[in-house]
């Protein structure tokens, strides 16, 4: 089990994109542990998504959010990239980790590529993916 959509459909305005997703925190224990996620976009940053931890991760009981480069999250997609704070890479066809490194340590997140990709496509068309998200074609 990895990310995977989650309801309310993903919502968006001409400025803005915002996709709720399911991910997988890998750690050395065999039983994983899926968390709800924010991927989001907005218009006014191009280059720039976000990634947002729920508060309940975090020790400070904030939402704990990454931004970086875009292109980053896409090639990531492809072949492992990044080698600053965030890495990302395919795993096998159907998955893609993200590596987060903070001072605190490091944290390994595994999603589902297509809704990376549902995410990524919507960011380049923010005003036609206002449409359901069913209706949206790879």
């Amino acid at each position: 089990m990895s990310a995977t959509a989650e309801n309310p459909p993903a919502t968006a305005t001409a400025t803005a994109v915002e996709e709720r997703v399911r991910a997988r925190v890998i750690t050395d224990d065999p039983l994983y542990r899926t968390i709800p996620v924010a991927l989001r976009f907005a218009a006014a940053e191009p280059l720039a998504v976000r990634i947002v931890f729920p508060a309940g991760l975090s020790p400070e009981g904030t939402d704990n959010e990454w931004v970086f480069p875009r292109a980053l999250l896409e090639a990531g997609l492809q072949a492992p990239t990044g080698t600053g704070d965030v890495r990302v890479w395919p795993c096998g066809r159907v998955q893609a980790v993200v590596e987060f490194h903070s001072p605190e340590g490091v944290a390994v997140v595994q999603f589902d590529i297509a809704a990376l990709r549902r995410f990524l496509r919507r960011t380049y068309a923010p005003a036609a993916s206002a449409a359901p998200a069913a209706s949206i074609t790879r």
